[in-house]
C-alpha cells in the first residue's frame, strides 16, 4: 500500500470513535498492515495509541489472525520495557488494538537525529530492549522483527519494545509468497533469512545488529535490494565494530561479535546470558569513562548488587585497569568458546551456593518412574554419579519419542530461597529444558501436560556444563523440565544423564 493511500485512509478515520470509546485524533505512523493513531479514551479520559488494521486486508482470515495474535500475545506481558496492550476489538470491519501511548520518539528517529549514540547509552538501550524481549521469551514468544523502528524511547529516556505483529507467525518456509523475508532484512538473522526455524537466538542476533547500529550510526550491511542485504547476513562476515568505532572496549566488541554469530550454536544460548555480558560490558565502559549518565545510570542501578563488578560510579585508575582486564578476558573467552563444544564454559557468573535438600523424578505423563532411585545422585556433590532419564528409541524430543511434552527432575531447598542461577552438569550437551520455581510441589495442566506457571529460566542446545540465568523469584521447588534429551545416541536410544545440579544466589 502506498504512502498516499495510507495517508488518505488515515485522514478518513480521523474523528472516528471506535466502539463508542476511542476517538482517533491524529496519525502516528503506518505500515503495510495497519495505521497507528493517537486517540482519546473517552471512558478513562487518557491518551492511548490505537493500531487499526487496513480495511483492504481486513477480510483476509490469515491477516486478521496475525493481527489478533499480536493482541493476545502482548496482553500476556507486563514489563516496563514492553509497550502494554490495553484493549482490542472490531468496529465496523476495522479490527484494532489499543496500546499505551508512549510520548517520545522511536529509536530509529533518535539514531537518525544523533548518528551514533554515546557508548554507555547504546549499551543501556540494548539492555532494556533485551529485558523486554526476555520477558517475551519467558512466555515462549519470539518477536522476530527486532529493529529500532519497533523501539520507543519514552519521556524519561526508557526503551520500550513494541509491534509484535509477526511474532510466532512465520510461514512454513519463512518467506512471503513474493519472496520477501518476513521481518526487516537490515536486522534479520541468517536462519530467518534462509527460511529455517527461528527461536530466541534469532532475536538475540537482531538485537546484536541493532546494538552495532547504535554504536556506529549505520547498519552493518547495505545492498541494492532487501534480498541482497539478507544474503549478506547469511554469507558475509559481520564488519568489526571496533574498526568503525575504535574507542569501544574489547569487552563490548566481544559481546557484539558473539551475539551476531552466523551459527546459532556459537551465539548466546538465551537472552539472560546476553544480558549478563551486556551488563558487564556497560560497567567496563563506565569504568573507562569514570562516570555514567542518563539511562546508563538507571540500568546499572537496576542490576542486583551481587552481579555488579563495581560499587561506585568513580573508581581509581588501578581499579579501572583491573576491571577491564578481568571482564574483557571473561567475555573474550565466552565469545571464543560460545556453544561450540560439549564442555564449553558459560559466561554467567554465579554467587554463593544454595544447599539442596532433596531431588525426585517428575514424570506425570509417563510411568512416574524415570529411575527414581538415582535422583539423590544428582545433588550429592559427586560429578561421577548422577540421575538418568529413561532411554527413548525414536527421538531425543519428548513429544516425538514418548507422546508427552517433557520429563523432569525436581530439586528442593529446606526453605524458600531466591536463586539467580542454576548450574547443571550433564553427561552430554545438546538438550533443551525450562526451569520452573514454586513454593509448593510442581503440578501440570491436565489438558496440555505442561507445568503450571511461568518458567523462570530456559536453555536450548545446552552445554554439558550449563549455567542458566533464573528470574529472581522466591521458590522452594525447582523443576528442570526437559523437553529434549541429549541427541547423542547411546545403547538403544537417547537419554540425558544429570550428574550434578547446583543453585546459586
Amino acid at each position: 500500500m502506498t504512502e498516499e493511500a495510507t495517508t488518505g485512509l488515515a485522514g478518513s478515520l480521523i474523528g472516528t470513535v471506535l466502539s463508542g470509546r476511542y476517538r482517533l485524533e491524529s496519525k502516528l505512523g503506518s505500515g503495510g498492515m495497519s495505521t497507528v493513531f493517537l486517540a482519546r479514551d473517552e471512558t478513562l479520559e487518557r491518551w492511548v495509541a490505537v493500531k487499526v488494521m487496513h480495511r483492504e486486508i481486513s477480510d483476509q482470515p490469515d491477516q486478521i489472525e496475525r493481527f489478533r495474535r499480536e493482541a493476545r500475545a502482548v496482553a500476556q506481558l507486563s514489563h516496563p520495557n514492553v509497550v502494554a496492550v490495553i484493549d482490542a476489538g472490531d468496529d465496523g470491519g476495522y479490527p484494532y488494538i489499543v496500546l499505551e501511548y508512549v510520548e517520545g520518539e522511536t529509536l530509529k528517529q533518535r539514531i537518525d537525529r544523533l548518528g551514533r549514540l554515546p557508548i554507555d547509552e547504546a549499551v543501556a538501550y540494548a539492555i532494556e530492549i533485551g529485558r523486554g524481549l526476555a520477558a517475551a521469551h519467558a512466555r515462549r514468544l519470539v518477536h522476530r522483527d527486532v529493529k529500532p523502528q519497533n523501539v520507543l524511547i519514552d519521556a524519561e529516556g526508557r526503551a520500550k519494545v513494541t509491534d509484535f505483529g509477526i511474532a510466532r507467525s512465520l510461514e512454513s518456509d519463512g518467506l512471503t509468497k513474493t519472496g520477501r523475508v518476513l521481518g526487516t532484512t537490515d536486522y534479520v538473522a541468517p536462519e530467518q533469512a534462509m527460511g529455517h526455524g527461528v527461536d530466541s537466538r534469532s532475536d538475540i542476533y537482531s538485537l546484536g545488529v541493532l546494538l552495532y547500529e547504535m554504536l556506529t550510526g549505520d547498519v552493518p550491511f547495505t545492498a541494492e535490494t532487501v534480498v541482497g542485504v539478507a544474503m549478506k547476513h547469511v554469507n558475509e562476515q559481520m564488519p568489526d565494530v571496533q574498526a568503525r568505532r575504535p574507542e569501544i572496549s574489547s569487552a563490548l566488541a566481544a559481546v557484539v561479535e558473539r551475539a551476531t554469530s552466523k551459527d546459532t550454536k556459537s551465539r548466546y544460548p538465551d537472552m539472560a546470558a546476553f544480558l549478563t555480558d551486556l551488563e558487564g560490558a556497560l560497567e567496563v565502559e563506565v569504568a573507562r569513562s569514570g562516570t555514567s549518565y542518563g539511562e546508563a545510570t538507571n540500568v546499572l542501578d537496576a542490576v542486583p548488587s551481587g552481579r555488579r563488578l563495581l560499587t561506585t560510579r568513580r573508581v581509581s585508575a588501578a581499579g579501572v585497569a583491573l576491571v577491564l582486564v578481568a571482564v574483557a578476558a571473561a567475555l573474550l573467552i565466552a565469545a571464543l568458546t560460545g556453544g561450540n563444544g560439549k564442555h564449553a564454559p558459560n559466561a554467567i557468573a554465579s554467587g554463593a551456593p544454595i544447599p539442596l535438600q532433596s531431588a525426585q523424578a517428575f514424570d506425570p505423563d509417563g510411568d512416574n518412574e524415570e529411575h527414581s532411585d538415582e535422583t539423590p545422585s544428582a545433588i550429592d556433590s559427586n560429578p561421577d554419579t548422577g540421575w538418568t532419564t529413561e532411554t527413548y528409541e525414536a527421538s531425543p524430543v519428548m513429544s516425538v519419542a514418548a507422546d508427552k511434552p517433557g520429563v523432569g527432575l525436581v530439586v528442593s531447598t529446606e526453605k524458600p530461597v531466591t536463586a539467580r542461577t542454576m548450574t547443571i552438569r550433564s553427561g552430554d550437551g545438546g538438550w533443551d529444558a525450562r526451569i520452573y520455581g514454586s513454593l509448593t510441589p510442581p503440578t501440570v495442566d491436565p489438558q496440555s501436560g505442561e507445568p503450571v506457571g511461568d518458567p523462570i529460566g530456559s536453555v536450548s542446545d545446552a552445554n554439558a556444563d550449563q549455567t542458566i540465568q533464573l528470574n529472581e523469584t522466591e521458590a522452594r521447588y525447582f523443576l528442570i523440565w526437559i523437553t529434549k534429551v541429549s541427541p547423542t545416541f547411546v545403547d538403544t536410544g537417547y537419554n540425558l544423564q544429570i550428574n550434578e545440579v547446583t543453585l546459586n544466589s
